[in-house]
């Protein structure tokens, strides 16, 4: 309980020392210590300790009132694609099934005021991708973001939601019954402590951990200034693909996801585009392998049997890069040859599990 307190307390530093948090934790640094040390910029202000302190104690009362699971960086419940990005929450807030967390994770992302066309488009390609058994991560704003969660609802991979506010404060109102929807077989996450409110800044933060928990991030119908590219810059950043929509051409909807498509995004028609781009097979519970397909895969040979070991280490060792690893890790772990400690590590077992 008390690193999770302190990486509660971290959290609500200002964004711009995740990045060095982030460097901290994955160096081996105890939250307390990456807290003390972060403190000393506040060494005027004598009360800030006890004043995150506070604010972290309350967190935690109003997350256990709530049906509010605290996920912090550390548990293996962290997904670790999200724990692979340069400035990963500290603590993930979570309301719902904590299996939509586990599954392979596509983004869809669009336009709040979508044409009936890309609506459309955004139900079906999130439907064919839950029916496959990906999960389906996008930000529950209005037009293309609710759309894509309604598509997922229907199917075994469900859907991921996640909020510039806390999982309490429900943005727009009027999506108040259809989170309750994806908390039912999905999950409602944030960044942000219990009771946040939505205000203006949040969102373009929010955008990263969108596409940190996605393998790929999808666009539909974004113009020049949409959010969406906002999403799109930050997969480019972490290194995870970013794919688009053709709209039509003689509107103004579409000349981001466009300009995307000119500077070399693949254009999606289909979910089967969206998994041939990422070499991503359908899930299957039933694939294991035998020991000497497991002793011929290079990435588990790199990982001794019981030793957790991070996403750098592998890469390193492997000569793949963490974007590309990441898919063949989550296939191993669907094959039960690995799976996930604290911290964003992968450990491997002796035979499937």
């Amino acid at each position: 309980m008390s690193d999770l307190s302190d990486l509660i307390a971290l959290s609500l530093l200002p964004v711009w020392l995740w990045r060095l948090i982030g460097e901290h934790l994955r160096a081996g640094e105890p939250p307390s210590a990456v807290l003390e040390r972060l403190l000393e910029r506040w060494a005027h202000e004598p009360g800030k300790r006890a004043e995150l302190r506070a604010r972290a104690a309350e967190a935690l009362a109003r997350a256990s009132t709530g049906s509010i699971t605290p996920i912090p960086w550390s548990a293996a419940a962290y997904p670790p694609a999200l724990a692979a990005i340069v400035d990963p929450p500290p603590v993930l807030w979570m309301r719902g099934v904590g299996a939509a967390l586990e599954r392979p994770a596509v983004a869809i992302v669009g336009s709040r005021a979508g044409s009936p066309y890309a609506l459309a488009v955004a139900e079906h390609l999130a439907a064919d991708l839950s029916a496959r058994g990906i999960s389906v991560v996008s930000g529950l704003a209005r037009g293309v973001d609710s759309a894509a969660h309604r598509g997922a609802l229907g199917g075994p991979g469900s859907t991921i939601a996640v909020l510039g506010s806390g999982v309490d404060v429900i943005y727009p109102p009027e999506h108040r019954s259809l989170a309750r929807e994806i908390e039912a077989s999905g999950a409602m996450l944030s960044e942000f402590v219990p009771g946040t409110p939505p205000l203006p800044i949040f969102f373009p933060q929010r955008n990263r951990v969108i596409s940190g928990l996605s393998r790929a991030v999808v666009v539909i119908e974004a113009g020049e200034k949409s959010g969406s590219l906002i999403t799109a810059r930050c997969a480019l950043e972490q290194g995870r693909e970013v794919l688009a929509v053709p709209g039509n051409v003689l509107s103004g909807r579409n000349r981001g996801a466009h300009a995307l498509l000119k500077d070399g995004a693949k254009i999606v028609e289909t979910a089967d585009d969206i998994l041939e781009e990422l070499a991503m097979p359908a899930p299957n519970p039933e694939r294991g392998g035998t020991a000497s397909n497991r002793q011929m895969d290079p990435i588990l040979a790199c990982l001794t049997p019981g030793e957790p070991c991070d996403l750098d280490r592998i890469s390193e060792a492997s000569g793949l890069s963490p974007a590309r690893l990441l898919p063949r890790l989550f296939d191993l772990e669907l094959q039960g040859l690995v799976g996930r400690a604290g911290g964003g590590r992968f450990v491997r077992f002796d035979r499937p599990c």
